[in-house]
C-alpha cells in the first residue's frame, strides 16, 4: 500500500516548507543543525513507533515486506547490502519448502 494522492500532496507541502526553512537558514549552521536533529528525532519516532508496530508478525509476510524494501531501495539508514544480508539470514532459519519464492 502506498500513500494516497491526497497524502502525497500533503507530504509534498510539508517537505517544501522544510526546504524553504532550510534555505532561509543557509547561513546559520547552528539552526540548520537543530533542524537536522529534529528531523532525525521525527524519523526515529516514526521508525520505532508506527512503522515497527505495523510490521507483520508472520514470518512469510515479514519476508515479503523486507523483500519489497530491498527492491525499492531499502529503509533509510539501512543500506541495501545490510537489508539483503538480513533477508538471507531469515531464509536460513526455515526449511526450503517454506520459502515464499519456492515453486
Amino acid at each position: 500500500m502506498s500513500l494516497t494522492s491526497q497524502q502525497q500532496d500533503h507530504l509534498r507541502t510539508q517537505l517544501a516548507a522544510l526546504e524553504t526553512m532550510a534555505a532561509e537558514l543557509r547561513n546559520d549552521p547552528e539552526s540548520l543543525l537543530d533542524l537536522l536533529r529534529q528531523l532525525e528525532q521525527t524519523h526515529r519516532s516514526i521508525q520505532d513507533g508506527p512503522f515497527r508496530g505495523s510490521l507483520p508478525a508472520d514470518r512469510n509476510r515479514l519476508f515479503g515486506v523486507l523483500k519489497r524494501m530491498e527492491e525499492t531501495g531499502g529503509w533509510p539508514y539501512i543500506p541495501r547490502l545490510q537489508l539483503r544480508t538480513f533477508m538471507d539470514l531469515l531464509q536460513q532459519d526455515r526449511p526450503e519448502e517454506d520459502h515464499p519464492l519456492a515453486a
